[in-house]
């Protein structure tokens, strides 16, 4: 099987919580069975270690001026205190040229400011942690802000800061890593605390185990 890059842009700063739920599953989306289709690499503005908001450090696999949109299945964008001062635009910058070629990007909290603000989400649907905050970037969208926890509008995906799942289950969806009744099962187990999930990825896992 092909194995895919998906990219995770990190900073200091950056927001644990909010990308852990999807990277980890992107990683196992195949239940734990090898090889996967996808891997993650983390992208830096320099080759230097990062620190995370909750204190890990992490070094990146590559920098961002070697990172093109042709060599990767998408650019997740993690909320993080630079977004919000501009420090991180290079990030947005890139995420433009994520778009301009077709490929998803995944932004959450602070993420989807530093997008507004680089006029991203001017014309597409999207979400973030209040529509107030999105207007202190001097956007133009406000007509396209949508009032939920997830939300994929042509090929771009925004959460708000508190929505960890539902930003992984778009990232699942448009990444392609379970079928939708999986999909949907996943969810009601991880971000639902449903146990009726469980037996919908045991009965995936015995599938997967005999294919």
């Amino acid at each position: 099987m092909l194995t895919e890059t998906v990219h995770l842009a990190v900073y200091d700063t950056l927001a644990d919580w909010e990308v852990g739920a999807a990277t980890a599953h992107i990683n196992n989306g195949n239940w734990h069975r090898e090889p996967g289709r996808y891997r993650i690499r983390t992208v830096g503005a320099g080759t230097e270690p990062v620190t995370t908001m909750g204190g890990m450090r992490i070094l990146p696999d590559l920098t961002l001026a070697d990172l093109s949109p042709t060599d990767s299945a998408m650019l997740i964008l993690p909320g993080a205190d630079g977004w919000d001062s501009g420090e991180l635009d290079a990030f947005a910058d890139k995420a433009r040229q994520f778009t301009a070629a077709g490929v998803p990007v995944a932004a959450i909290c602070g993420a989807t400011f530093g997008l507004a603000a680089a006029g991203l989400l001017d014309d597409r649907a999207h979400t973030s942690n209040i529509a107030e905050y999105l207007s202190a970037s001097g956007y133009s969208g406000g007509g396209h802000y949508t009032d939920a926890p997830a939300v994929t509008g042509r090929g771009v995906i925004t959460a708000n800061s508190t929505a960890p799942f539902e930003f992984a289950r778009e990232v699942l969806a448009a990444l392609d890593i379970y079928e939708p009744a999986v999909l949907d099962g996943w969810y009601r187990l991880f971000g639902q605390g449903d146990p009726a999930g469980y037996a919908v990825l045991a009965e995936y896992e015995a599938r997967q185990a005999a294919s």
